[in-house]
């Protein structure tokens, strides 16, 4: 059986467990205390080199690390990753947009705010991510008044994948009524059979207030 290795309040480890559940796929999860530390010891870089989640080890031993490529290796042959090159391709694009345009912008501000560490950073860097993060929105906003998902007609990971944290950007001060097409989107999402409502708090775990070394 596929090992999960996840930190609950992590929206990049709740786009495997999404898809995991869309799969009707079982899963063990084995927890990972990264602001304590785990994501640094020796035997987790041997899973993660990055040390970060999530990560996940095949039934024969085989790591495979980073959320997106995850997806992409968890999808293959099933209805939301399509089967011609060109609509991989399309995958592949927004998967990269939300890596360097939403986790890292909308993602990390949202992370500063809930765990309290907005005021240790630079407000020069806080603005600068702020602007990505607003365009990055407008893009959004622009792209789905052609189509009802983000790659094509359909729902694909590049859905589930955006949807992690766009759809938590008004935890990042973020005024998502701005972008009514993005709401519907976000909307459509959460009706997909198998949505996966739950999410974690940073709240649930006292030591996201620290910095990761």
């Amino acid at each position: 059986m596929l090992t999960l290795y996840d930190y609950l309040p992590s929206q990049n480890a709740w786009k495997v467990r999404q898809l995991l559940q869309h799969l009707e796929r079982p899963y063990r999860t084995q927890l990972v205390s990264i602001f304590e530390g785990e994501g640094r010891t020796p035997q987790y870089r041997a899973i993660s080199p990055t040390g970060t989640v999530p990560a996940i080890v095949l039934d024969d031993g085989r790591a495979l690390a980073e959320s997106n490529a995850i997806l992409m290796y968890l999808a293959d042959g099933t209805r939301y990753l399509p089967n011609d090159a060109y609509g991989r391709g399309r995958v592949w694009q927004w998967l990269s947009f939300e890596q360097e345009r939403i986790e890292s912008q909308i993602g990390a501000l949202r992370h500063w705010t809930l765990t309290g560490k907005l005021p240790r950073r630079a407000p020069v860097l806080v603005e600068a991510k702020r602007g990505a993060g607003l365009n990055s929105l407008a893009i959004l906003e622009g792209e789905l008044s052609t189509r009802d998902f983000i790659a094509g007609d359909a729902y694909t990971i590049a859905d589930i994948a955006v949807f992690a944290y766009g759809s938590v950007a008004a935890e990042a001060g973020f005024d998502l009524t701005a972008y009514p097409r993005f709401l519907a989107w976000i909307e459509r999402v959460r009706s997909q059979p198998g949505h996966l409502a739950q999410m974690h708090p940073y709240s649930i775990d006292p030591h996201s207030v620290n910095e990761l070394g």
